[in-house]
């Protein structure tokens, strides 16, 4: 079988058009990714009733902290 000759042009184009697709899965995966890390963030569990979250203080027997109402 004879060896596929190609003209140095033609295996340049092929390769920056590979280089392109890669580049281009890259920053797509790294968006999916960032999109996937914010909605995660933004699940967090917040205190929406600051009156009936304890507050903590030191007990002066012990040291140790407590919740206080």
């Amino acid at each position: 079988m004879p060896p596929l000759l190609l003209s140095p042009l033609v295996k340049w184009s092929l390769a920056a058009l590979g280089g392109a697709r890669v580049v281009h899965w890259v920053v797509k995966e790294a968006r999916r990714i960032n999109e996937e890390l914010d909605d995660a963030r933004r699940v967090k569990v917040r205190v929406t009733d600051q009156e009936r979250r304890p507050t903590l203080r030191r007990d002066p027997r012990t040291g140790e902290y407590r919740p206080w109402a």
